[in-house]
């Protein structure tokens, strides 16, 4: 072969390798790569899953934290820490602000059932109602002095409070907005396919990486989780949407043959007394579901199915006592869709 000919071959070999890498660099066919992130936060455990090359950990701790210094009420430097403080200097950020008109609207559709400055009569009755037998009436009434949603408003960046006793707190729409900050930073990187869970509230987008909707589970209503740990009462399937359940099944007590459950009514001051025992929430994103899912634990199931059922943004699943160890399943027309096989 003379020096032309070779040059030729070695040019048509270069091309033909070109276009292999080309070909094998775009197919499609490949797997896709998911990583999966767990660890602790705001006191309770995280899960999140995404499809991407990279492994996105620190950035996702890194956000925890900044979320830490806006709503957490255990971080004395917190922004809502500083409000329930009385400082006048702090200035609320944008999660702040979210979270905040965001409570008043479900407050608002639930006629009072959502608060976020019902915390002084949670404490009040302590946790786990270890001091249930020190409550009194005059200690509810005078508490109830500065509780409720109409002693503070939100004007020009300032929280104004009636009263510097009342105190906010965002533990029941904290987690689930955590879950969509997360999922909003990972839209940031153009992630098309993830789920992110902190403490049992999602928020999914896309498929997993079978391909399908992201499987999740409903507990069932079990007071001892120590018999079936994590028994399956039934399987959804989730994409692009947030999801949130709240229960009373585990933590109660009885009195004079009354069984009083954790969720404080906000209205009365007092535990709710009903035969609800679990509520999940499917919303657009998972801070509406989780603010829904525990309004719905202090209204009952009548009334929570006549909101959910009202609301085109709503579909939810409840469990409640049919009595007799028995438990029955209520849910709104459209909740059927998420169902999937166990």
């Amino acid at each position: 072969m003379n020096k032309k000919g070779l040059i030729a071959c070695i040019v048509i070999l270069a091309i033909g390798a070109l276009i292999y890498f080309l070909r094998q660099s775009t197919d499609t066919t490949s797997p896709a790569v998911y990583h999966r992130n767990e660890g602790t936060v705001f006191g309770t455990t995280y899960h999140i899953s995404y499809e991407y090359p990279d492994d996105l950990h620190n950035e996702i701790k890194a956000e925890f934290k900044k979320f830490d210094y806006s709503l957490s009420t255990f971080n004395k430097e917190s922004v809502i820490s500083c409000i329930n403080q009385n400082d006048s200097t702090v200035i609320p950020d944008e999660w702040f602000e979210t979270v905040y008109h965001t409570a008043q609207l479900v407050s608002d559709e639930t006629h009072g059932a959502f608060d976020i400055t019902v915390a002084p009569l949670v404490n009040v009755w302590g946790f786990g109602f270890k001091k249930s037998d020190m409550v009194t009436p005059e200690m509810i009434d005078s508490i109830r002095e500065f509780v409720g949603r109409d002693k503070v408003r939100y004007e020009n960046k300032k929280v104004i409070k009636s009263d510097n006793r009342l105190m906010l707190d965002a533990s029941a729409i904290a987690k689930g907005y955590a879950s969509d900050v997360i999922a909003d930073l990972l839209r940031r990187k153009d992630i098309k396919n993830f789920m992110v869970e902190i403490g049992g509230e999602v928020t999914a987008q896309g498929k997993n990486p079978k391909g399908i909707c992201w499987r999740i589970g409903i507990n069932k209503p079990i007071e001892d989780q120590s018999a079936n740990p994590g028994e399956i009462q039934q399987v959804i399937g989730l994409c692009d949407a947030g999801m949130a359940t709240s229960g009373n099944y585990r933590n109660f007590y009885y009195k004079e043959g009354k069984r009083f459950a954790h969720t404080i009514d906000p209205r009365t001051g007092y535990p709710v007394q009903h035969s609800l025992l679990s509520a999940t929430v499917v919303a657009p994103n998972c801070m509406v579901a989780d603010a829904f899912a525990t309004a719905f634990m202090v209204l009952g199931l009548e009334e929570s199915m006549r909101i959910a059922t009202n609301n085109p943004e709503l579909e939810a699943y409840f469990i409640y006592d049919a009595g007799n160890g028995a438990y029955g399943v209520e849910m709104t027309p459209g909740f059927n869709r998420f169902i999937s096989e166990k």
